[in-house]
């Protein structure tokens, strides 16, 4: 090693001779850099470029400005966009021959003429409007309305015309391309004066921290005019854009949704209504509405409050719900004895609590309408909405403070923590012995729909309450596999027994499927419903507004396993057909179960083994396979023969077409050979099929693929059909089917 150090130094000469030149190498460099100076300041001269610098050094200066981030996207649970930032340009032309340029450019507009002729098409401008503003005799000019908010496309269309002293600047603007989908609950975010994009309402505002991002900067050496000097040194700080936040709402089940508001706005002279569609087992709200809303884009706001959350009311009769399901829970209820149902008389004890008394004095509770049902079993009392049997319960079953327990364990009168922004919490009124009589059938206390969804989901599953949400996950915008934030269900307690859930379901069952029950016209034909009703007066001013109500429904299918439960309510003049008049509500929940594939079949029972499947059908037994559905759309009628031989399926064809453009059951579903798979291939209509012997389901499936209105009625399988056979129909016709009982060898 120390022989090869010695030659290396030999190599390379003496040490000290190369420091020296080292030396006078840096000496020469910084006499040339001085040389440089002193000529560019005094004769505006760039030695190494011979470059005139006199415009630029008259006008030098450092110029910062912001490089605004994006604000993160806003989706639905199946990446559907709610809210997006779409960046927009202005035109700006610089008219001023005196602007600074790089030797043979031209930085400003010369050729007026031209300019405008290249321009007008593309704005959708004259070209004798243009040159108005371009014959000005201004330093720079825009080009009015016309000329602001362009599209990217737009600006790169101009950009690539090469027009000299036509530029741009550049803004952001939020967008909502569903409009008013739940709009009270997004809420909106605009510019404020730094040109930044900042929540305002709802869960822009509340999640403006996750949405917002980080601006950057830009440094640069400039003209006076802003023009960038050439060679100069340009220092840049990314902005980092927003996080992404998706959002448990779907599109499909929310657009039913708000269609079933505006039918309600038709059918009754209401002043609002709200709802929501939740998933009974994890709190996950798959719609979430309200009517009167607004449209963001346009901020049309007549409404700021978002009433699932925020409105406190009187929830009427569904309130009973719990008042039966704390009975219940005691040990002490009874469902089969019997009760009187007439008028309910009562004084208070010395302890302030009701007392029933048996004549014609005191305090008095009616029935709806006044009616009297004489002695009926208690589990009737829900089942008919008797507001005398509901004050029965605290006075013979539980005790007023024992209620008052399960109302404040079901979570009632605070906030339940659920979007994140302000929440109303209702208001408890338990003093005296008429306020504990009212609360139970839902009067003299205030809730809210959240509290409501919150309380029912522990009577929809078994007795534990979900926390209702709304924020699925929060991701980096950059990276969707980085998650911030992702909900998972949560418990907020148990208030009932599950053994005292299940008695519920079966009895709130009953409320739909009894002919006395006062939810019986909520029933739909795909499947089972359970639910209740209620009615109660609106307080304006504090007393009860005459003749003006709020009338709610709380509903959860399939009522033998709940897996979604619908709240829904409207606040107008009393009807008495609020509750028989279900159109809206009905079409919904058929729209959601249809969505969710929760379509049952009431004409057959099924058992399951691993490979094959047995149909027990009126005594006869057949057994039948299971085959994977093959995906059709987009593909030929031969080519989908092939893919079903040896299926052994039954397939029915839509439409004179070649090709398939949609399909019943989607693809990748497990189909049994007795199920029918609907083909479309034409758009504009096709021939009506003979329905004979169809089941519920089969009509069901058919209704789904061809978007064909179909009212049906009766069990069993098809009996008639409005629209003959071989009819030629489209999405216009309207279908009535008939069912009735016989031998159904379909699913």
């Amino acid at each position: 090693m120390a022989f090869s150090r010695r030659k290396k130094i030999k190599q390379n000469q003496d040490p000290n001779q190369t420091l020296k030149q080292i030396a006078i190498v840096m000496v020469s460099i910084m006499t040339l850099l001085s040389l440089n100076v002193f000529v560019v300041s005094i004769l505006k001269i760039h030695i190494l470029s011979g470059r005139n610098l006199g415009p630029y050094s008259q006008s030098a200066n450092i110029q910062t400005t912001t490089l605004k981030a994006t604000r993160g996207y806003i989706y639905d649970y199946n990446g559907e966009i709610i809210a997006q930032d779409i960046r927009t340009y202005n035109i700006v032309c610089i008219l001023d021959p005196d602007r600074p340029s790089t030797e043979g450019t031209v930085a400003y507009v010369a050729d007026k003429a031209n300019t405008a002729a290249m321009l007008a098409p593309v704005l959708g401008m004259s070209e004798a409007e243009i040159l108005t503003y371009l014959t000005q005799d201004v330093y720079q000019t825009e080009l009015g309305a016309k000329g602001r908010n362009l599209s990217k496309e737009t600006r790169d269309l101009i950009d690539s015309f090469n027009l000299p002293g036509i530029e741009f600047t550049d803004s952001i603007t939020r967008s909502y391309p569903l409009g008013t989908f739940a709009s009270n609950l997004i809420g909106f975010a605009q510019s404020d004066e730094t040109g930044s994009t900042v929540g305002r309402m709802g869960l822009e505002y509340y999640l403006d921290e996750y949405l917002k991002g980080i601006d950057g900067s830009t440094s640069y050496q400039s003209d006076r005019n802003g023009f960038i000097l050439p060679g100069m040194m340009v220092e840049e700080e990314p902005a980092v854009n927003g996080y992404n936040v998706t959002l448990t709402l779907e599109k499909t089940v929310q657009e039913a949704l708000e269609e079933a508001f505006e039918q309600t706005m038709e059918d009754f002279e209401v002043s609002r209504v709200w709802g929501a569609v939740m998933e009974a087992d994890t709190g996950r709200i798959v719609g979430w509405g309200q009517s009167p809303s607004f449209d963001p884009n346009l901020l049309d706001i007549s409404e700021y409050n978002d009433y699932g959350s925020q409105l406190a009311y009187e929830a009427g009769s569904t309130i009973k719900s719990i008042t039966w399901a704390a009975a219940m829970d005691t040990g002490n209820y009874d469902g089969t004895e019997l009760v009187n149902s007439n008028d309910f008389y009562y004084l208070a004890d010395a302890a302030g609590n009701p007392v029933r008394v048996n004549f014609n004095s005191g305090n008095r509770i009616t029935n709806s309408r006044w009616k009297e049902y004489g002695w009926i079993e208690y589990d009737y009392g829900l089942i008919l909405s008797a507001n005398t049997v509901a004050a029965s319960l605290i006075t013979d079953v539980m005790s007023p403070e024992t209620f008052e327990q399960y109302l404040d364990a079901f979570g009632f009168f605070k906030p339940t923590g659920a979007l994140g922004f302000n929440e109303a919490s209702g208001i408890k009124v338990y003093n005296w012995s008429t306020d504990k009589i009212t609360n139970t059938y839902g009067q003299g206390s205030t809730y809210t729909t959240l509290q409501l969804l919150q309380a029912y989901s522990a009577i929809f599953t078994d007795g534990t309450m979900k926390l209702p949400y709304v924020i699925d996950r929060i991701a980096d915008s950059y990276d969707s596999q980085n998650v911030l934030y992702q909900a998972t269900p949560i418990i907020t307690g148990q208030p009932i027994k599950e053994s005292t859930a299940l008695q519920m379901q079966q009895l709130l069952t009953r409320v739909v499927t009894d002919d006395l029950g006062t939810a019986k016209y909520y029933a739909i034909p795909e499947c089972s419903v359970s639910g209740k009703t209620g009615t109660t007066q609106v307080i304006v001013d504090g007393s009860y507004e005459s003749g003006y109500t709020i009338n709610s429904v709380m509903l959860a299918f399939p009522a033998e396993d709940p897996q979604y439960m619908l709240y829904y309510a409207f606040e107008g003049p009393y009807d008495s057909d609020a509750h028989y008049k279900t159109d809206a509500v009905t079409t919904l929940l058929r729209k959601v179960a249809m969505y969710y594939n929760i379509i049952e079949d009431p004409d057959q029972s099924q058992t399951n083994d691993e490979d094959d499947q047995t149909i027990i059908d009126t005594g006869n037994t057949t057994t039948v396979s299971m085959y994977t559905m093959p995906e059709c759309i987009n593909h030929s009628l031969s080519y989908v023969d092939a893919a079903f031989e040896n299926t052994g399926a039954s397939i029915v064809v839509l439409g004179d077409g070649n090709t398939v453009i949609d399909q019943y059951p989607s693809a990748g579903s497990n189909v049994l050979t007795t199920t029918k798979v609907f083909l479309l291939t034409d758009t504009a209509g096709f021939t009506m099929p003979d329905m004979s012997g169809w089941s519920r389901k089969d009509v069901t499936s058919f209704w789904e693929v061809s978007g064909i209105s179909v009212k049906m009625d009766g069990l069993g399988p098809v009996t008639s059909q409005s629209i003959a056979p071989g009819t030629p129909v489209s999405k216009e016709s309207e279908l009535e089917v008939t069912f009735g009982s016989g031998e159904n060898t379909n699913e």
